[in-house]
């Protein structure tokens, strides 16, 4: 699946809002191939959730500063 990597790798992420989450890979939508990033929460229930991808890597404005919406925190 070397043509849907991406920038994005598993590891340790942090939501712009403060929770962490861990990403656990990249998917395919079954119908329109778009990329999904899978990911758990690391607070309450661990549960699972699924985002596109361009929405996961986008810049969101804080405060009138633009931050990405979930920031690497482990090591590479």
């Amino acid at each position: 699946m070397t043509e849907h990597r991406t920038d994005i790798r598993p590891g340790r992420y942090r939501h712009y809002k403060g929770r962490d989450y861990e990403v656990i890979d990249i998917a395919r939508h079954s119908e329109t191939e778009e990329k999904l990033v899978v990911y758990r929460c690391l607070y309450g229930d661990n549960s699972l959730w699924v985002r596109p991808l361009n929405m996961f890597r986008e810049t969101v404005n804080v405060a009138g500063e633009q931050v990405p919406r979930f920031a690497r925190i482990d090591k590479v």
